[in-house]
């Protein structure tokens, strides 16, 4: 299929004096490491709760361990899963994979056994490297896997004897084993991550990228932000398991040779206090995790948010309240917030605000990241061009877009056509070439014959000063087909009642999305990176009331 589409972004590109069309010669990632380190050996490559490492030290951890894994037998093209929070060992284990020819299989450590096993056995992971405070897990599923070997660290040093069935991490970097032969890898035929995507929507999957999708978007990161000054100091809140994560923080300060400062667990007071005593030049964040930060109880006072040079927010639409709510703390100060959109198969990231056009446009994610396309097509066949204005699905293409679902062929036809990624979300482009997502194309509510787009109703419901955080979905209904439910979380101190909710909601919205039903919770169900679960509460009205 040859779209032939618009591409009003391009203007943008020019007026800003930005290149759009760049190329990107591949390279491993591993390699990106080991030059940094070359270069320069004694800058802080990690800082961990006031442990610092330089590069050097990174890259003399990172061999070794890479030694040893040779030696334990991993191989070109063998699956480790990694089930690590944010820390040092993560990096030194990634890296050391990959320098191997391994595949990285990131892991949740949040995950239950169910979970890992099925994970393990999907991607055919031999060996594991995880916390010693995890062990348990492993062991109990491990007989029903192909796990070779268990390999465990901790953040807090040994304690205790170690199962005789495992290896501690830490030894490993610390042997004189002989360097172990380079693998051959071809940065754009090999893969070096699997990372699974769309529990929440059925059976996981995994996303095959290649060293070249992930080094590509860091160039296209790199290129799009133009300089070096906001990857000095980049705080690591989203979890490296997830690719946000990995990406916007360990592989971009990796390949700049420049300090990443990792958070095992989001604490808004503990983030605060890191802002306040490092000042890092990048926080890349979700929704949730700015909603945090401002509804805290220990952070009413707290003024250094201007300390933070760049903000962005991904991994989800950000509430236009929330949005301005940033912006006004933010105000006076030097500091931007922007938003971006990005999915596993991507890389993540495809479109971003960018900092070269300061007009800014309530609600829109940006626009393509250099040498990426997107188009918005028509929902029924996916082949028609939809022109400004018009809501469809978006499709991209660019060098960080997936090989393919790992072992799930049809998955793979259905996702990747004629070079294109569909990304399943609902989205409409401006005269300008800007986007602007409306939705999930699977969240549609169809109540008595009428589209309701949930992100709308949501959009408003945020505007309550009430409110702290709302999902909206549609809801199995007898007649209407669908209806419209609102799950409600309200801010600390506060009460309200449906009809409250109502009668503001219909000062706002056409009758037909005013929600019929509502619950008020004490938190909404999330992802580990902070996303909400929509699916998860529809499936939670669908089991009471047994529909399939």
């Amino acid at each position: 299929m040859g779209l032939d589409f618009t591409k009003p972004y391009l203007d943008i590109y020019k007026a800003g004096g930005v290149a759009w069309d760049i190329r990107v010669e591949p390279k491993t990632l591993h390699s990106l490491l080991f030059d940094s380190a070359k270069n320069n050996p004694d800058n802080t490559a990690i800082i961990f709760y006031d442990r610092k490492i330089t590069y050097g030290q990174l890259a003399g951890c990172v061999k070794r361990v890479a030694s040893a894994l040779y030696e334990l037998g991993l191989r070109k093209g063998d699956r480790v899963s990694l089930m690590l929070p944010n820390c040092p060992d993560f990096v030194i284990s990634y890296y050391a994979i990959l320098s191997m020819g391994g595949v990285v299989v990131n892991t949740n450590p949040m995950y239950v056994e169910r979970e890992i096993e099925y994970q393990v056995n999907d991607s055919g992971s031999k060996m594991i490297i995880t916390l010693a405070d995890l062990y348990f897990r492993i062991k109990n599923i491990r007989p029903n896997t192909g796990l070779e070997k268990v390999i465990l660290t901790s953040l807090g040093g040994k304690s205790g004897e170690m199962p005789d069935d495992t290896l501690w991490l830490p030894d490993l970097y610390a042997g004189d084993l002989p360097e172990a032969p380079q693998a051959d890898i071809d940065p754009v035929e090999d893969i070096a991550l699997l990372q699974y995507t769309g529990g929440t929507t059925g059976v996981p999957k995994a996303a095959m990228l290649t060293h070249f999708n992930l080094y590509a978007n860091v160039c296209q990161s790199d290129h799009f932000f133009s300089g070096g000054s906001w990857k000095q100091r980049i705080i690591g809140v989203l979890p490296f398991f997830h690719v946000a994560g990995m990406t916007s923080c360990m592989n971009i300060c990796i390949a700049a040779g420049t300090t990443m400062i990792p958070v095992a667990k989001f604490l808004p007071a503990d983030v605060a206090g890191i802002i306040s005593k490092y000042e890092p030049t990048f926080f890349n964040g979700v929704p949730t995790m700015y909603t945090a930060l401002l509804n805290s109880p220990e952070l009413k006072d707290f003024n250094d948010y201007g300390k933070v040079p760049f903000y962005k927010s991904g991994s989800g639409p950000i509430p236009d309240e929330l949005m301005q709510a940033m912006k006004a703390k933010l105000e006076g100060t030097n500091s931007i917030i922007n938003e971006g959109y990005g999915l596993s198969e991507a890389s993540p990231t495809v479109i971003s605000c960018p900092p070269f056009d300061l007009k800014y446009r309530r609600g829109s994610i940006g626009i393509p990241y250099p040498g990426t396309h997107a188009a918005v097509v028509d929902m029924e066949t996916g082949d028609r061009p939809l022109p400004p204005g018009e809501v469809g699905e978006l499709i991209i293409m660019g060098p960080q877009v997936m090989k393919g679902y790992w072992n799930r062929p049809d998955e793979t036809k259905k996702a990747l056509r004629n070079g294109w990624l569909y990304t399943g979300d609902m989205a409409r482009m401006d005269e300008d070439g800007y986007f602007y997502i409306v939705d999930r194309k699977k969240d549609i509510i169809i109540a008595g014959g009428y589209n309701i787009y949930p992100r709308e109703v949501e959009e408003v419901i945020y505007q309550h000063p009430k409110v702290q955080e709302t999902i909206v979905a549609g809801i199995p209904h007898q007649y209407r087909g669908e209806t419209v439910k609102a799950y409600i979380v309200l801010k600390q101190g506060h009460s309200a009642t449906e009809e409250e909710i109502i009668a503001f909601c219909k000062e706002r919205l056409a009758p037909y999305k005013v929600p019929k039903l509502f619950e008020f919770r004490l938190e909404l169900p999330k992802t580990s990176v902070g996303k909400l679960l929509k699916r998860r509460l529809v499936d939670e009205e669908k089991e009471k009331l047994g529909v399939k």
